[in-house]
């Protein structure tokens, strides 16, 4: 795929949602950084449920911790691997509190540092709470990078580096919420809604492969 065709791709994205943002919902970059720890395989809506039971009664390093592993199990168990979720979470609320002053650190080695926060989980707290131009490829994006061919890759950190060279500056910062949101409404796993997709004239998935409408 050359640069002009992806400078249109994400020109339309951005017309169509100019202000795109996450579906977790958060009001810190604390929160954010628990949402997402939370969110591995699991959806978004599950994620939203827990927390806001959670937030309104512990949204800090020091309240979470307060609450113990036993605690936040409650809170969360409705989450999938809510068990190990919940020692991850508390301990990286001890780090917290200990190392950066109960601070999110809005470097990656910090981030990754913490329990339960890998490359994905970071790029998305760098990008979303701290406005870092990082690409968090997760299946949709994985999905959509390849099936477009608009940065195609065998696993998610190849096509995440090919994504940071091929994306154009003006829309880096917001095409790691773009390229998510099209791969979970539109170009979906299974029957990806061709018919009525905004780029898809753009598309260089091969048309014998597309479902009929």
């Amino acid at each position: 795929m050359n640069r002009a065709k992806r400078t249109e791709i994400f020109a339309r994205l951005r017309e169509h949602n100019p202000a795109p943002r996450t579906e977790l919902n958060y009001s810190s970059p604390f929160e954010l950084l628990v949402a997402v720890t939370l969110s591995a395989q699991a959806t978004d809506v599950g994620v939203n449920k827990a927390t806001a039971k959670l937030f309104p009664v512990a949204n800090t390093p020091e309240k979470i911790f307060a609450l113990g592993v036993d605690g936040l199990k409650q809170y969360i168990k409705t989450i999938g691997l809510f068990n190990s979720k919940a020692e991850n979470v508390i301990k990286a609320c001890r780090i917290l509190i200990d190392k950066h002053s109960s601070e999110v650190p809005q470097d990656r080695e910090s981030l990754e540092a913490l329990p339960g926060v890998g490359r994905k989980t970071a790029n998305v707290v760098l990008n979303t709470a701290f406005g870092q131009p990082t690409i968090a490829v997760d299946t949709h994006i994985f999905r959509v990078s390849n099936r477009t061919k608009i940065a195609p890759g065998k696993n998610v950190l190849e096509v995440e580096r090919r994504l940071e060279r091929v994306i154009p500056e003006e829309f880096k910062l917001d095409a790691h919420h773009w390229l998510i949101l099209h791969g979970r409404y539109t170009c979906v796993a299974r029957k990806p809604k061709c018919g009525s997709c905004i780029i898809e004239d753009l598309c260089e998935y091969p048309p014998s492969k597309r479902p009929e409408y």
